[in-house]
């Protein structure tokens, strides 16, 4: 069958290639994690979400291949059909839609216990991202333990149950260590980012009943723009109001969810945070970018305000449930917006190279995502 990958270490090396069909019976990483006997489920792709991640694969910026082979087959944003299960399956059947959840368990205690996400081991199995083989094929078989099933309702949205899961991990990790607090209401927030995971978060932050305001670089009107203001928020250009400005007219925000895959943004925004507020950082930049910030300012306030930094990196399985369910109610209170993420499907796995172009060369595309089948 087909399968789109990588040869990592190797820049720009992305392909096509042909790899065995799974069988229910298959081990998809031994290396990492077995099976157990009759837990086996076989899913139909039908579709794969691409982002940044699969263009610094790309890229060879990180990324490695399992064990014993030199190819790293890509794509850890699943959407696919149940075809078969083993006989020890009876949370999901066949026909059923589901999305499968990317890291996989080392063996640290937090692995153990089901939080393989985050993981106390220096090396970690990602599927489609290191040492795992992807979900950018026809096939591929796992551990029902790593399924989320999507409601029929919801398939045309299933695509985007990856990076739901990332946005609820993220704002649900907020709240929890906010506890500390005892009493926290939050009422205002930046989202810093209007790509997919910004988008989500406004959607999200919205549903809590939060004012937001997504900030980006395109002054608007324009599509980014209208998904946020059609979801409640506000949207601003910080290219003609500065993060600093921001705050100073509409109030210090209580959180901030960073999610520009900038690294100079992720400092910016500690220097506006509100008092007892919750920074959110979701990027992941590789590479090197070196600014230079106020540290001794912003070591004092922050002491004295009590503030919060929040990193988080992609959900187990209770991330992506906690996803799917919320954009199950964004399309109850915003019909129809979240769709308009959706914007450049290519179709078939032929069609790599666009794929590829559209991730690398198109700044208007928001959302891409291959139809498999």
């Amino acid at each position: 069958m087909k399968a789109v990958a990588v040869l990592p270490g190797n820049p720009n090396s992305v392909h096509l290639r042909d790899i065995p069909q799974p069988q229910l019976a298959d081990q998809p990483h031994p290396h990492v994690c077995r099976i157990p006997e009759g837990r086996a489920v076989l899913v139909k792709v039908l579709q794969v979400g691409v982002d940044a991640t699969d263009r610094e694969i790309n890229e060879a910026l990180y990324g490695n291949a399992p064990p014993g082979g030199n190819h790293l087959v890509i794509g850890h944003e699943s959407f696919g059909q149940v075809i078969e299960v083993g006989s020890k399956v009876t949370e999901l059947k066949v026909g059923d839609y589901v999305s499968c959840t990317v890291r996989r368990p080392g063996g640290s205690l937090f692995d153990v216990i089901g939080r393989n996400d985050i993981t106390s081991e220096e090396t970690y199995y990602e599927r489609g991202i290191n040492l795992c083989h992807g979900y950018m094929t026809e096939y591929f078989v796992d551990d029902a333990e790593y399924m989320v099933k999507v409601p029929v309702q919801l398939k045309h949205l299933g695509v985007l149950s990856e990076p739901a899961s990332v946005c609820a991990k993220a704002i649900e990790q907020a709240y929890l260590a906010q506890q500390r607090l005892q009493v926290w209401n939050p009422k205002r927030a930046f989202v810093m980012g209007s790509g997919q995971i910004g988008l989500l978060a406004t959607m999200m932050l919205r549903l809590r009943g939060l004012e937001v305001y997504t900030l980006a670089t395109k002054p608007g009107p324009h599509r980014k723009s209208e998904i946020a203001e059609a979801y409640g928020a506000t949207y601003v250009s910080m290219k003609q109001t500065t993060l600093h400005d921001l705050a100073k007219k509409v109030g210090r925000p209580d959180i901030i969810f960073e999610a520009t895959g900038n690294a100079e943004a992720c400092f910016r925004a500690m220097e506006v945070l509100n008092l007892n507020g919750a920074l959110v950082w979701t990027s992941i930049t590789g590479g090197s970018h070196k600014i230079e910030i106020d540290a001794a300012k912003i070591n004092l306030e922050w002491v004295l305000g009590n503030k919060l930094l929040v990193s988080s990196v992609n959900g187990n399985r209770h991330h992506f449930e906690l996803g799917i369910q919320a954009l199950s109610h964004g399309e109850m209170m915003y019909p129809g917006v979240t769709k308009r993420i959706l914007t450049h499907p290519v179709p078939g796995l032929d069609n790599y190279q666009e794929m590829m172009r559209l991730l690398v060369e198109d700044k208007e595309a928001l959302k891409v995502f291959v139809n498999v089948a």
